[in-house]
């Protein structure tokens, strides 16, 4: 897909939640592209927004939430402000979805095949038993051992890792171009873990199914992703190529995300750690957010809050005053920054 035909684009997206106190705002300010057959990485401790933000593209936030600001645009179309029928019609049939904890996505007392059959036959004008048949394939792809046999089976006599597999032929089921995943590998063992990521490039590579991968796991993150965007308190830190990122970060909550993860080749008595805690949403410093936490924090970064600027060498782009100097504005103009952070395809933290 070229530079200037996202398969979605968030365009400056602002999402509130109405509380009896005010207005708190978990998700700010952010504007970001996905291309079709890309994996994107979400990162950042709990409380970023990062699965909000996910929440917000598919339309499954709680009561008392909503989009306040900005758009968002699946293959150019404005999606965000949709009527609830119009809203079921896109999720499920264009955009998957994958949750942290399979068993909160699956009906106990349902078997799995049968949790297929339905949602294809709801999106799909296929017969029962052309569902069944794509149904058990499915489970095939996805790495299920025996799933004619498997088809019957109720959530708990299935592993954790047999479930979230489930939970992935589930999203794939009516072929969506896009896959919202948020920590589909949390609680999982790191040999399941790979197989998760390994499932997840691989129907990015076969399908060109793309992926928005919500993570607090740097790992998982630098094994899956093509690009990755770090939030912090609601918006963007920085967004670029993963590999980028991860060896030259431009923004210090970045550099100091990526001091925490352990090295084998490092020998320390005590693991690194980012001082203080994410700010709670009513208590949102004035400037950069990160400023109370910051090691290089100025005068200017406590009063002025910096927004995202593209970065010289137009592979990514970071919200700090003292990131290399920047060529453009990420919120000048939505769709040229969009272009100019998307970065050339490579082949393949803390929660929220």
């Amino acid at each position: 897909m070229s530079a200037a035909s996202p398969l979605l684009e968030l365009i400056d997206l602002r999402v509130e939640i109405a509380t009896r106190h005010g207005i708190l705002v978990p998700v700010e300010g952010v504007s970001l592209r996905i291309d079709e057959g890309e994996i994107l990485g979400v990162v950042g401790e709990s409380g970023a927004g990062k699965s909000m933000l996910g929440s917000a593209i598919v339309g499954l936030l709680d009561p008392g939430i909503r989009v306040a600001g900005g758009e968002i645009r699946l293959d150019g179309e404005r999606i965000d402000g949709l009527p609830a029928a119009a809203l079921r019609r896109i999720r499920g049939r264009r955009i998957g979805s994958i949750y942290q904890d399979p068993l909160t996505a699956l009906d106990p007392l349902y078997p799995i095949g049968a949790q297929i059959v339905e949602t294809i036959r709801t999106h799909l004008p296929v017969t029962a038993d052309e569902a069944r048949r794509r149904a058990v394939a499915l489970l095939d792809e996805v790495g299920i051992p025996a799933p004619e046999r498997r088809f019957a089976c109720l959530p708990h006599e299935l592993s954790g890792g047999m479930r979230q597999r489930v939970v992935i032929a589930l999203a794939l089921c009516t072929e969506p171009r896009l896959i919202i995943a948020d920590e589909p590998t949390t609680a999982l063992d790191v040999s399941i873990q790979a197989q998760i990521i390994d499932l997840m490039t691989r129907l990015r590579r076969e399908r060109g199914t793309a992926f928005l991968l919500v993570s607090h796991d740097m790992g998982v993150i630098a094994r899956a992703a093509d690009r990755v965007a770090v939030m912090y308190s609601g918006r963007l830190a920085e967004v670029g190529p993963v590999r980028r990122v991860i060896d030259r970060p431009a923004h210090p909550y970045t550099a100091c995300l990526m001091r925490t993860i352990p090295r084998i080749a490092r020998r320390r008595d005590r693991l690194d750690q980012i001082e203080g805690a994410m700010p709670r949403l009513d208590a949102v410093p004035p400037g950069c957010a990160f400023h109370p936490r910051c090691p290089s924090a100025e005068a200017r970064c406590r009063v002025d809050r910096p927004e995202p600027e593209v970065l010289p060498d137009g592979a990514g782009a970071a919200a700090c005053w003292r990131a290399p100097g920047p060529a453009a504005s990420v919120t000048a103009s939505p769709a040229e920054a969009g272009a100019a952070v998307a970065a050339r395809r490579p082949t393949v933290a803390r929660h929220a």
